[in-house]
């Protein structure tokens, strides 16, 4: 796909620290109103990765475009409308719900962010949360009102690290298909890394899975592991984690 019709679309991507390369010649792609899973073993590169496409990092190598804008040129521009979420990066507990939102609506320069929050509220089911400091709720309500967090800007590409680790079924449920419905309203654009193949299986049309800093293999989550001589997409993940010399890709 051009980069112009992609609303994110890297090329080359690398990252060294010194001798050691964490993140080695990765190019991808996201049209809009597709979802694309980012899979490997800890210490494949996931985190990096993102780390670059959201301009935390700088890369040794390689390009990203958002939108059609250069991250490293037009950097406002590319990441006015890019969002993030993790589970392993909690909003300040020491906030209540609305304040959170409200705060990071003004940091995001939301224009009348009341209106904003107040629908986020609803959507996500936290209206009777709003005076609830956030370091009480429970995983899965901190895991909603990040979520919201991410809506603000009404994102066209969102960046999903672990967004249902260590949640019940039910509530692991309610996110994807929250995630999705906000995909088919919006046509924007998702990047969800996980290590659960549930999730990736459900909610994925294509999955790129990295092994030691590079793009190993790539494709449909349904029809990939037959591809490679597995029965399921979690007997591929252990192969990539255990063996990725085996599955290296022509």
């Amino acid at each position: 796909m051009p980069a112009s019709d992609s609303i994110l679309s890297a090329s080359g991507l690398a990252k060294r620290y010194g001798d050691t390369v964490a993140v080695s010649g990765v190019s991808l792609h996201i049209a809009p109103g597709e979802i694309v899973g980012l899979l490997g073993p800890n210490g494949a590169g996931k985190t990096t990765t993102i780390d670059m496409l959201l301009g935390v990092l700088e890369p040794s190598a390689g390009t990203v475009r958002i939108g059609g804008h250069d991250l490293r040129r037009e950097r406002e521009a590319a990441l006015s409308r890019t969002a993030f979420t993790a589970s392993y990066a909690p909003l300040p507990g020491n906030l209540t719900v609305a304040q959170n939102l409200r705060d990071f609506a003004l940091l995001l320069g939301v224009s009348r962010p009341g209106p904003v929050i107040e629908r986020l509220l609803r959507e996500f089911d936290l209206a009777r949360f709003r005076d609830a400091k956030c370091g009480v709720l429970s995983s899965g309500e901190q895991t909603r009102v990040g979520l919201a967090k991410a809506m603000l800007n009404e994102p066209r590409l969102l960046l999903l690290d672990e967004p249902t680790a260590s949640l019940d079924p039910s509530v692991a449920r309610d996110i994807r298909e929250r995630i999705r419905d906000f995909v088919s309203r919006t046509g924007a654009g998702v990047l969800w890394t996980s290590h659960n193949m549930r999730d990736v299986e459900e909610v994925c049309s294509r999955v790129l899975f990295l092994s030691r800093g590079r793009i190993l293999l790539e494709g449909d989550p349904r029809a990939l592991p037959g591809a490679h001589g597995k029965d399921t997409l979690e007997d591929l993940f252990v192969a990539v984690a255990r063996e990725p010399l085996t599955l290296d890709a022509p």
